[in-house]
């Protein structure tokens, strides 16, 4: 038995695994280069939409280049969603660049410097 109301908690957990597959060898798209990570899925309770974070270790036109890349293949995305996961039907599929790890290191630098001594 499941606890009711946590199933797209459940399937969130599951589209960011199968798109960390997808993005790490599936994908051919030419535009989707360098490091790049799903860090985080976010479904809609109705299952309807997802906004799935990307973290793209580049420049910001590299980041912008892997973005439109992946866009472009929602619909195989889905489609492979769909299947994997074994849903009717597989959400919305809009990607979003996270730039959680370039704040955190913009953080660390700046307590960093707090630290030092005054010479």
């Amino acid at each position: 038995m499941t606890v009711p109301g946590f199933r797209h908690e459940r399937v969130a957990e599951e589209i960011r695994h199968e798109l960390g597959i997808m993005v790490a060898g599936e994908l051919k798209d030419p535009r989707i280069e360098g490091l790049v990570t799903v860090t985080e899925v976010r479904v809609t309770p109705d299952l309807k939409h997802a906004r799935v974070f990307v973290s793209v270790i580049g420049t910001e036109e590299e980041q912008k280049k892997t973005i439109r890349g992946l866009a472009a293949a929602v619909g195989y995305i889905r489609h492979e969603l769909a299947d994997r996961i074994q849903l009717r039907r597989a959400p919305d599929i809009h990607f979003t660049l996270d730039h959680s790890e370039e704040y955190a290191q913009r953080i660390e630098e700046l307590l960093r410097q707090t630290k030092k001594p005054a010479s």
